[in-house]
């Protein structure tokens, strides 16, 4: 706990969204923060000198996928995820608790932990909350998480509490855990995160909480939400969570990423989130701009010599046009990929920037009103052209 901090710096006046600053051991992040998806060790199209240059303070890397390939022993050998991947900022890993169950059809699970084959070669494995512990050591990232049985919406209200007596039992151990294994390959402190659970009940929520905030956790991940629930069941949960953490500790939004249900989250006291969304929608050609999003393929852009973004600062609305992005997309060049997700990813990163400003001069509420309403009526005017390829 001596290498991390949680430090509030402003609360909003007429909100709960704040801002802060965590205290890792490869340095600070700022938050309200978004955090670009590193499965593989690897943001999908980019360096870490693009992730670096986007403005990224904190990356994600994904226990199951690192475990299976090219495994936790071989990034231990390497000196850890940070110089395996040349990343000398902050890292948070996820236990992998989603994909184990997300990605096989078949698992077997008990008190014991979750028996899955890989969705690689169809060998078995067992993750026990001691063994995401062992790997996540190896890996070496600043912020772990215990592992956890997420439920799929909709399920029953036994399902989910069944999920959540597990989840809560893993959590504990998980805690253990992290207390007794002492890898003296890594000179810093991990930190430990546990995982509110409950599906869409109420009454579960709760009881995961407040069983978890008796185990004082240095942060708490919001997780099981964004699976197809409406979204103001979404955020009554949210809620619910937000209320039964203390506000001297991160409060993380775990999958949650459009712009709109991030700004959202962030006026209820949200501290950090992750998503897939923006480098997957824009290997896809789908953008994200101010003004919603804009689907780069569509023919309307054939002689748009604009920049994506108008207001955007990064370096490909800075020097590329929209047709020339088209251009690339339509010839299946390999470079509008990556041109896509700096985009894409700069447009989050200057969010949380534009998030975090509104929240120091006391205007969040006015900022979130004028950005919502330019970016949502845009939007539907641009979804109506989706199909116009």
């Amino acid at each position: 706990m001596d290498n991390f901090e949680f430090r509030i710096v402003r609360k909003d006046k007429n909100s709960n969204a704040r801002v802060g600053v965590i205290k890792t051991p490869h340095g600070e992040v700022n938050t309200p923060v978004f955090m670009p998806v590193g499965t593989q060790a690897s943001v999908k199209t980019l360096s870490s000198e693009d992730l670096k240059e986007i403005g990224a303070e904190i990356i994600l890397g994904n226990t199951y996928h690192l475990y299976l390939r090219p495994g936790h022993q071989l990034i231990k050998k390497a000196g850890g995820l940070h110089k395996f991947m040349s990343w000398d900022r902050p890292i948070l890993t996820d236990s992998g608790g989603f994909q184990v169950f997300s990605l096989n059809s078949l698992t077997k699970t008990s008190e014991e932990g979750v028996r899955f084959q890989s969705h690689l070669d169809g060998s078995y494995h067992l993750f026990t909350p001691e063994k995401v512990i062992e790997i996540q050591h190896a890996l070496g990232a600043d912020i772990i998480m215990v592992l956890d049985e997420p439920v799929l919406y909709p399920c029953s209200f036994e399902q989910a509490e069944r999920a959540n007596k597990l989840t809560l039992n893993w959590a504990e151990r998980c805690k253990q855990a992290h207390k007794k294994v002492k890898d003296k390959g890594f000179k810093h402190t991990q930190v430990l995160f546990g995982i509110i659970q409950g599906s869409t009940y109420p009454e579960l929520r709760k009881k995961s909480a407040e069983a978890l905030v008796k185990l004082d956790f240095p942060g708490y991940a919001i997780g099981g939400l964004s699976l197809g629930e409406p979204k103001s069941t979404t955020f009554d949960m949210v809620d619910l969570c937000v209320s039964c953490i203390s506000e001297e500790k991160p409060r993380y939004l775990m999958g949650v990423g459009t712009p709109e249900d991030i700004v959202e989250a962030i006026s209820r006291g949200i501290d950090m989130f992750d998503c897939v969304l923006p480098t997957r929608n824009a290997r896809n050609a789908s953008l994200f701009t101010r003004l919603g999003k804009l689907i780069i393929k569509n023919s309307e852009y054939a002689d748009d010599f604009s920049p994506i973004d108008a207001e955007c600062g990064c370096s490909v609305c800075r020097n590329y046009s929209r047709a020339y992005l088209r251009h690339l997309f339509n010839t299946g060049e390999v470079s509008a990929l990556r041109l896509a997700t700096i985009h894409s990813l700069y447009f989050y990163m200057d969010l949380m920037r534009m998030a975090k400003d509104a929240i120091l001069k006391d205007s969040f509420l006015e900022w979130r009103k004028n950005f919502l309403k330019s970016y949502q009526s845009n939007q539907q005017e641009e979804g109506d052209n989706v199909g116009d390829n």
